[in-house]
């Protein structure tokens, strides 16, 4: 599975964004898809998940309300789409994979099993 990230770039704060996780090499519909980022000199940290099944889960008190995730199959595609940015939003930005059946949640970053390369995203004026 092969998962390859774009619309990373600089933006003003209070900006938005929408990052894009083209996944290749199977169909999305068997995948659990997250969005992880990576701040300088920090540990990558979870942000937002999207089950197989549809279902959410947030990974980060700090983007609650401001980032949303979604999928859609028939492309398969993921997208973060990011409103309100901080400077503190800075980082790279990965899509990541988990085959996981519908039913079953979201795992964490130790449970996921396949990674894209990021990209960079930049908040200041």
């Amino acid at each position: 599975l092969q998962l390859v990230e774009s619309g990373g770039g600089l933006v003003q704060p209070g900006g938005s964004l929408r990052l894009s996780c083209v996944v290749s090499g199977d169909s999305l519909n068997y995948y659990a898809i997250g969005w992880f980022r990576q701040a300088p000199g920090k540990d990558r940290e979870g942000v937002l998940c999207i089950s197989s099944g549809g279902i959410s889960t947030n990974y980060a008190d700090s983007v609650k309300g401001r980032f949303t995730i979604s999928r859609d199959n028939a492309k398969n595609t993921a997208y973060l789409q990011m409103n309100s940015l901080k400077p503190e939003d800075t980082a790279i930005y990965y899509c990541a994979a988990a085959r996981r059946s519908t039913w079953r949640p979201c795992p964490g970053r130790d449970g996921m099993e396949y990674w894209g390369k990021g990209t960079l995203v930049t908040v200041s004026s």
